[in-house]
């Protein structure tokens, strides 16, 4: 498949139609504050209020209802650091089936939890010298399962895109679009769904400066590896794009900011004491790049997605009274 068609906003819309009563239609949020803050009119797409606490659930469900009803009743797997586990097995629960989840070791407490009570099981691995690719196809192949990756599978990048698609259809035409970025697939599909329906709206991915893989692949016109990063923001600890996502993005992301682990800090404690939002920290990076001023000639009506509000009680107050 080539990059031009590996998704369009067609795919977006019908990913749109397919998910609409499963998946939430979250709210679209303005903050007067942060506006005088930022020197724009801002419109922030809760995504933490999502299914799951993320936008994950969007992608997740999108790929795995439209597997064949036999693929189905065997199962379904995938790996992931957090969100995208308690995504894949909340789809698994909804569409009567089973998912077997590959999770690091060092996953924060809550979100494994969380993926357990969806009924899903755990196979844990060491995200610092596993390749988690490796393992998880290894993992669906002994046992049969169909494998969803986090964001390598068009319908995955398809139905993150609504988040981004919902946002406009509420708001009207956007100047710019702010989006956290870890494997590339919210991006990817926000970009999609943005610039198809006005090319002129920029499109900034917003990474952790431990983890700027894609600012350094986008610069340099390939994919490029790093270590995997040590950051708060766990969910955008990836060390390499996705091969889909940045073959989307390449084309249609007009550029990154960077933000450190100190701003997204102050990006949650804004969202909570002002907004009264809990936010994780890969929820709140794109936030951070606004409140930072790390976005360049910022225009006048821009949207930013909080990805997502996956955190327990105790790393919340830990993060914000560190």
């Amino acid at each position: 498949m080539t990059a031009p068609s590996l998704v369009t906003l067609a795919d977006v819309r019908e990913a749109a139609a397919h998910i609409k009563g499963v998946a939430h239609r979250t709210p679209v949020l303005r903050s007067r504050t942060l506006d005088e803050l930022v020197g724009a009119e801002v419109f922030v797409k809760c995504e933490n209020f999502q299914r799951i606490g993320a936008f994950k659930f969007r992608g997740a469900y999108n790929a795995a209802s439209r597997l064949p009803a036999d693929q189905v009743a065997k199962g379904i797997a995938a790996y992931s650091s957090g969100n995208h586990a308690q995504a894949v097995a909340l789809a698994a629960r909804e569409l009567g089936t089973t998912a077997v989840i590959l999770m690091p070791e060092d996953t924060p407490r809550s979100k494994r939890e969380a993926t357990a009570g969806y009924g899903a099981e755990i196979v844990t691995y060491d995200r610092y010298t596993g390749d988690r690719v490796a393992i998880g196809e290894a993992l669906a192949a002994d046992r049969g399962l169909a494998l969803i990756p986090p964001y390598e599978h068009p319908h995955v990048i398809a139905g993150q895109g609504t988040a981004a698609l919902e946002l406009i259809e509420e708001t009207g035409d956007l100047d710019a679009l702010v989006v956290p970025v870890g494997g590339g697939g919210l991006i990817a599909g926000s970009a999609t769904a943005a610039k198809g329906l006005r090319s002129a709206t920029r499109v900034i991915g917003v990474e952790p400066e431990n983890g700027d893989d894609t600012k350094r692949s986008l610069e340099a016109g390939r994919r490029i590896s790093i270590p995997v990063p040590r950051t708060i923001a766990d969910g955008q600890a990836a060390d390499t794009p996705g091969e889909l996502t940045f073959a989307v993005n390449r084309r249609l992301v007009d550029g990154i900011a960077l933000v450190s682990d100190g701003q997204i800090r102050d990006a949650m404690r804004f969202a909570f004491e002002r907004m009264k939002l809990v936010v994780e920290p890969s929820g709140a990076s794109a936030l951070a790049a606004l409140l930072a001023h790390r976005i360049d000639r910022l225009p006048r009506r821009v949207g930013v997605i909080l990805s997502g509000g996956n955190i327990g009680a105790e790393r919340f107050t830990e993060i914000l009274g560190g």
